[in-house]
């Protein structure tokens, strides 16, 4: 497991739909070695804090191997890499094996893992397509966020490491079938009742699914 290229980017006014609208989402590799602090990279900024960055979402992961899925679905597009707006694209780490609470060391820095991504009309925006939000949420290629236990360098080529897996062991695919389900059975709900015990969860998201646990009994 390894950073496959470490992002950033400040951000910036668009055109979008006879408008003008301020995202940070296009990002940009960088060479070298970059802090990572407890908010964000140096020289990475989040244009709105009410959804975006905050401790929680320090980071943003994104599989390098979901690319070659993204370039089939999307044959004529240009893909360079962060054009999903993340700032590690990693290679190793999927939603299937990655769990929420997950610790990692990546350089001299500690990470771990909160949440997956939930993308905004910004993704939309950064591929010039209103339909790209409900493809993402489609595919199931969420990636994740990652917050910031202790701060450090990184740098693509970077080796991540683990060390320490969340007991509860609900993974990020797990976290994504469970809130596009309709229903939740018995199994369902057991993997909720695990899923608001891990402490890396943002409260929000707890409550969100403890209401769901209240209506499936």
């Amino acid at each position: 497991m390894k950073i496959f290229s470490v992002n950033i980017g400040l951000p910036r006014e668009v055109n979008w739909h006879a408008g003008s609208v301020i995202t940070g989402i296009y990002k940009q590799p960088v060479a070298g070695r970059v802090t990572l602090r407890r908010l964000n990279l140096d020289g990475d900024r989040q244009a709105d804090l009410t959804v975006h960055g905050g401790p929680y979402k320090a980071v943003y992961c994104y599989p390098h191997e979901h690319y070659a899925y993204w370039k089939k679905a999307l044959p004529n597009r240009d893909l360079p890499v962060a054009v999903f707006g993340e700032n590690f694209t990693t290679e190793g780490l999927l939603e299937t094996d990655v769990h929420l609470g997950d610790e990692f060391a990546v350089g001299s820095a500690e990470v771990v893992v909160t949440q997956p991504r939930l993308p905004c009309y910004k993704l939309g925006i950064r591929f010039d397509d209103d339909l790209m939000v409900k493809r993402f949420l489609a595919s199931g290629r969420s990636g994740f966020y990652v917050a910031v236990k202790k701060s450090g360098d990184v740098g693509s080529g970077d080796e991540i490491r683990i060390l320490a897996r969340d007991p509860e062991a609900v993974s990020i695919a797990a976290f994504n079938r469970l809130y596009a389900a309709k229903h939740h059975d018995p199994n369902d709900v057991a993997v909720i009742q695990r899923l608001v015990k891990i402490p890396a969860l943002p409260q929000d998201w707890k409550d969100h699914f403890r209401e769901r646990l209240a209506s499936s009994f």
